[in-house]
C-alpha cells in the first residue's frame, strides 16, 4: 500500500475518486495499472506486406513453398556430371561436349546433361536433369567449336543450392510476436506471401488540456504557450505501435472536457491526455475519470522525479492516462510507465534500450523517496565516457533532443556523489560521442562560429555550465575548449590569470555587457551604468534580475552593486536571454546582459564593460583535426564577418 494516502474501495468495488494525490512508489503504481489491464486478448488484423512494417505478427507463419523452389546454380559456369570429372587434373584434362541450350534465370531446362556433356548455365539458373554440380566458367577452357576442357575435379553438389536449402516447405518461417522489419518482409515475399495477420495497432486518442495552449502555426497570444505535448506524445505513441489520433487542445472547462474525453474514448482503445492532473483549481481532468467507467483511477501521484502528478486509470478495460503538463515530466513518465503497456497492447516485444557505463563528474542531489531520472550528455574523457547532467527543469522542451540518455537515482538515495560510475540508458541504439566538445559559458556567437562545422557533418556538443565550471572540466580533460569570460580585479585583465597548467588561451571575441531596461524608463534613460544602478537602488519598487553564481556576468553585477542586495537579487537565471525576457515581460525592471540580446529584444541598453569571451584550450587536444577546424573557423574571414554582423567584435 502507499506510503502516503491510500486509495480506498467503495462498497460497489469501484475506486474512491476523492483520494488524490495518493503518492505511490513507482513499482506499485505500475503493478496496479497492469493488473487492471491484463491479461487481455491482442486483436489481429490482416495486412498487406507494405502495411505490415513495424507490426507484430499475431500468428505463426509457415512456408508454403520451398525456397529456392528448385535446384539452382550459385555461379556462372557449366552444369556437369561430377562423375565425368573424377579424373580431371592439370595433366589429364577432360573434354566435355556442350549441349545446344543455355540456361538463364527464369529459363526451364529442356535437355538433360548426359555423360560427357555440359550445359552453359547462369547464376540462379535451374540445374538440368542429370547434372549434379556446376563448374565455374573461370575453371574451363574452350576446346573447339562446341566443347570445353576441365582441368580439375568437382564434387557432387558443388555450387548448387538445392530446393528448400534456404526455406523448406512447412518450416516455421516466423513466430507470432515477431516484429516485422524489412528482413522479415523479404522472407515473406520470397515465399510468395502477400498478406499476414498482425496484432492490430491500438487506436490511441490524444488530447491536450489547458486554456494556455496554442497549436503550432497559430499566433502566440500573451501568457500562452505552444502545445508541445500534443505533438511529441503523438509521435512517441506512433513510435511504439499505436495508431494515433490527435484531437487538439481542450480548454479548462469541465463540461467541454468531459464531452471530448467521452467521445475520444468511445472511438479508441486508449486515451492519453496531458495536463490537468495536479491538485490546482484548474486541474479538472482527473475529476472526470470516475464518471467514464470502472474501476477508474488506479494511481494518482507516483514517486517519480520528474513526473509525480501522473494519473493512471482504466475505464471499462480501456487505459486512460493523464500525463503531467511539463514536457520533460510527460515524456519520462510516458516512456517509463506507458510505453511498456502500449507495446504489450500492440503485441510488440519490450523495448530493448541500450545501456553504457559512464562517470558523472558532478554531484547530483536527489529527493529522498522519489525515483529520479536525470538526462545526460555524453562526452569522451581520458578514461572513458563522461555523463554531464543536462536537465533544465521539467518544463524544458529541448532536454530530450539534446541529451544522449538518462541515469536513474534510486528512491532511497539522497544524492549521486561526484565521480560516481553509473549506468546510462541511451535514447538511441548507439553512443553518439560528439566530435568537438565545448564546456563552459555559452554565447550565441558560439553557435555562429560552429555552424559551418555542423553543416560539414561534424557534431559539436556545447554544454553550458558557466566559466568556472568550464575551466574545471578543461582541467579534468573532459572537453576540447572551455569558453570563459572571467575578470581578475588584481591584474585588471580577463581570463589569462585563471589558466592553469595544460591550458592555453585562444582569443575569441569581445562583447559589450551592460544594463538592460525598458525604453522610456526615467530611472535608466540617459544615465551611465553607475548612475542608473544608484537610481534603481534608491527606488524600493525597482526590481532587478540577476545572473547565476559562476557566471562572468555575475562578477560585473556584484562590482556595480558594491554589496547591495536589492529586490530580485536572488532571481538568478542562467542565460542572457532569460534576463532580457524578465525585463521585457515586466517581471523585472533591470538586469545585465550583452548588447546583441538587448537589441534583439528591443530593450534599452547602457554599455558597461566590454568583456573578453575567450577559450581555454586543452593543450593535449590541440592537434586534433576537429579542434584545428574550430580554430580555423574562428580565425576565418567569414567567421569574423558573421560575428560582427551579430554585434560582436572579433579579437
Amino acid at each position: 500500500m502507499s506510503n502516503a494516502k491510500s486509495i480506498h474501495s467503495a462498497a460497489d468495488g469501484s475506486i474512491d475518486q476523492g483520494q488524490f494525490l495518493a503518492v505511490l512508489p513507482r513499482e506499485e503504481a505500475i503493478a496496479r495499472f497492469e493488473a487492471a489491464l491484463f491479461p487481455r486478448i491482442v486483436q489481429g488484423e490482416r495486412r498487406k506486406l507494405a502495411q505490415a512494417l513495424g507490426c507484430s505478427l499475431a500468428e505463426d507463419v509457415t512456408a508454403p513453398i520451398d525456397v529456392p523452389p528448385f535446384d539452382r546454380s550459385n555461379v556462372d559456369g557449366f552444369a556437369v556430371r561430377s562423375a565425368d570429372l573424377a579424373a580431371a587434373g592439370e595433366a589429364t584434362p577432360v573434354r566435355l561436349i556442350l549441349n545446344d541450350e543455355v540456361i538463364a534465370c527464369g529459363t526451364a531446362p529442356m535437355r538433360p546433361v548426359l555423360s560427357g556433356t555440359a550445359t552453359p548455365i547462369a547464376t540462379g539458373g535451374p540445374v538440368p536433369r542429370g547434372a549434379d554440380a556446376i563448374v565455374m566458367v573461370e575453371h574451363t577452357q574452350p576446346s573447339g567449336n562446341r566443347a570445353i576442357e576441365v582441368r580439375r575435379a568437382v564434387s557432387p553438389g558443388q555450387f548448387v543450392s538445392y530446393a528448400g536449402s534456404d526455406i523448406a516447405r512447412g518450416e516455421a518461417l516466423l513466430r507470432a510476436g515477431t516484429m516485422i522489419g524489412s528482413r522479415e518482409i523479404g522472407m515473406l515475399a520470397a515465399c510468395g506471401i502477400a498478406e499476414v495477420v498482425v496484432a492490430r495497432r491500438p487506436r490511441v486518442a490524444i488530447l491536450s488540456t489547458g486554456d494556455e495552449l496554442v497549436q503550432p502555426g497559430m499566433p502566440l497570444r500573451p501568457a500562452a504557450i505552444y502545445d508541445t505535448n500534443g505533438a511529441v506524445v503523438t509521435a512517441a505513441i506512433a513510435e511504439n505501435g499505436g495508431e494515433t489520433s490527435f484531437l487538439g487542445a481542450v480548454p479548462d472547462d469541465e463540461q467541454a472536457l468531459e464531452s471530448a474525453m467521452r467521445s475520444a474514448l468511445a472511438g479508441s482503445d486508449m486515451l492519453v491526455l496531458s495536463g490537468g492532473t495536479s491538485k490546482g483549481a484548474g486541474d479538472i481532468s482527473h475529476r472526470i475519470i470516475g464518471r467514464l467507467g470502472k474501476p477508474g483511477i488506479v494511481a494518482h501521484g507516483v514517486a517519480l522525479k520528474p513526473g509525480k502528478p501522473l494519473c493512471l486509470a482504466v475505464c471499462d478495460s480501456k487505459p486512460v492516462v493523464i500525463l503531467p503538463g511539463f514536457p520533460t515530466s510527460a515524456m519520462f513518465t510516458f516512456h517509463d510507465i506507458i510505453v511498456p503497456v502500449l507495446r504489450r497492447m500492440a503485441g510488440l516485444p519490450p523495448r530493448n534500450d541500450a545501456k553504457v557505463s559512464a562517470r558523472v563528474p558532478v554531484r547530483i542531489t536527489s529527493e529522498l523517496g522519489r525515483t529520479e531520472f536525470v538526462m545526460v550528455s555524453l562526452v569522451e574523457g581520458n578514461d572513458g565516457l563522461i555523463a554531464y547532467p543536462t536537465g533544465k527543469g521539467s518544463g524544458a522542451i529541448t532536454s530530450f533532443a539534446q541529451a544522449d540518455g538518462f541515469l536513474r537515482i534510486d528512491a532511497l538515495a539522497e544524492q549521486l556523489p561526484a565521480n560516481a560510475e553509473t549506468e546510462i540508458t541511451l535514447f538511441t541504439p548507439h553512443v553518439r560521442v560528439p566530435d568537438l566538445v565545448i564546456i563552459g559559458s555559452h554565447c550565441i556567437g558560439l553557435d555562429l562560429v560552429t555552424a559551418p562545422m555542423a553543416h560539414a557533418g561534424l557534431t559539436v556538443r556545447s554544454i553550458a555550465v558557466g566559466s568556472l565550471g568550464g575551466l574545471a572540466a578543461a582541467r579534468r580533460g573532459e572537453c576540447d575548449l572551455a569558453p570563459i569570460h572571467l575578470f581578475d580585479e588584481k591584474s585588471e585583465s580577463y581570463n589569462t590569470p585563471f589558466l592553469t597548467e595544460g591550458l592555453e588561451l585562444v582569443p575569441g571575441w569581445r562583447r559589450m555587457q551592460g544594463i538592460v531596461f525598458r525604453k522610456g524608463d526615467p530611472r535608466f534613460e540617459g544615465f551611465g551604468p553607475e548612475e542608473a544602478v544608484r537610481a534603481a537602488l534608491a527606488d524600493t519598487a525597482c526590481i532587478m534580475v540577476n545572473r547565476n553564481q559562476g557566471a562572468g556576468t555575475r562578477i560585473l553585477i556584484d562590482r556595480l552593486l558594491e554589496g547591495a542586495r536589492p529586490e530580485g537579487y536572488w532571481n538568478q537565471p542562467r542565460s542572457h536571454n532569460a534576463v532580457a525576457a524578465a525585463v521585457a515581460q515586466h517581471r523585472a525592471d533591470w538586469g545585465m546582459t550583452i548588447a546583441p540580446v538587448a537589441h534583439a529584444t528591443g530593450l534599452g541598453f547602457i554599455p558597461y564593460a566590454e568583456e573578453h569571451y575567450d577559450f581555454a584550450l586543452v593543450k593535449a587536444r590541440k592537434q586534433r583535426p576537429v579542434v584545428q577546424a574550430f580554430l580555423d573557423a574562428l580565425a576565418s574571414e567569414s567567421g569574423r564577418n558573421v560575428l560582427e554582423q551579430a554585434g560582436f567584435r572579433p579579437a
